[in-house]
């Protein structure tokens, strides 16, 4: 009798049997599946970094090797120094600064307040209030630049930081103001009966109870409004003119336009102008994943 085998049993001899074959579980990906999906997320971060990592070689370039495929060759640092120095770029700063902060402040503030007062209040056009702030989000922002340019010079306000400010408020505001809306119906009205029962007012409870807790959604707040006047193009070149009323959005086009093409000094000074918005950026992130957090344990 063969070894491993039993009387009458029809089946081949243990050793000449295949070993069971592994049931994959429901949503488990294959080997080639798992290679192809890698694959598709290695390609997709190289094409993403590729662009600013080229634009920061070639601002270390000298101007003669802009266009040349090589990496850097001859190091410099003369495209920053030109720009600092031979460019209105800090007075561009200054006006970027001056019309992102007050946007910034101001957007969040509005936002805020509006977004409370959706979440937690009743009161007459409430629902009509809520539809004009959604649909204002659906006209492109190119369309509004003739009659918004037309109403800034009506009231004398084009070469003036107030006439940028506005503009992106009407552009940032509706949004964050849902956005908040949202983080607020994630909060308990619990806090605000409490606060209530203490002797705070309805401001009092919202200043000192309910934002504190909505920290995390104010600086995703900031953060938006910030990058939606930091890069925004369209509005001021249209609003501004004249090198030392610029922002750096418009100072950027002085580097290439009809008369001058200084890529070099283009290449750096979009450098230097993405610093800020990365450190930015690198600050919001982390009250992001904060507020999801926040918001899970909510739930």
């Amino acid at each position: 009798m063969a070894t491993g085998t039993i009387p009458g049993d029809p089946r081949p001899p243990a050793r000449f049997r295949r070993a069971p074959r592994r049931v994959r579980r429901r949503g488990e990906r294959g080997p080639l599946a798992s290679l192809g999906l890698h694959a598709t997320l290695l390609l997709a971060a190289l094409v993403a970094v590729f662009p600013p990592f080229w634009l920061l070689v070639t601002s270390f370039k000298p101007s003669g090797e802009t266009f040349s495929r090589s990496l850097v060759a001859d190091f410099t640092l003369d495209n920053y120094d030109r720009v600092l120095g031979d460019t209105a770029f800090l007075t561009w700063f200054g006006n970027s600064l001056l019309v992102v902060g007050t946007t910034t402040v101001a957007g969040v503030l509005i936002s805020a307040t509006t977004g409370y007062a959706l979440s937690r209040f009743r009161f007459p056009g409430m629902r009509p209030l809520m539809w004009t702030l959604l649909i204002t989000q659906m006209f492109p922002m190119a369309v509004l630049i003739v009659p918004l340019y037309n109403l800034m010079a009506r009231y004398g306000l084009l070469n003036q930081p107030v006439s940028l400010i506005v503009t992106y408020l009407t552009i940032a505001v509706p949004f964050c103001a849902w956005m908040m809306k949202g983080f607020f119906d994630t909060i308990p009205v619990a806090i605000d009966e409490s606060g209530r029962v203490d002797g705070l007012n309805p401001f009092g409870t919202f200043w000192r109870l309910i934002l504190p807790l909505a920290r995390p959604g104010l600086a995703v707040t900031g953060f938006y409004t910030f990058v939606t006047a930091w890069a925004e193009v369209a509005y001021a070149t249209a609003f501004l003119t004249g090198e030392d009323n610029l922002t750096l959005a418009g100072g950027l086009q002085t580097f290439v336009n009809q008369h001058t093409q200084d890529w070099h000094l283009l290449t750096a000074a979009a450098v230097l102008i993405a610093v800020p918005a990365a450190l930015v950026f690198g600050y919001a992130q982390r009250h992001l994943q904060a507020g999801l957090t926040a918001g899970a344990t909510k739930a």
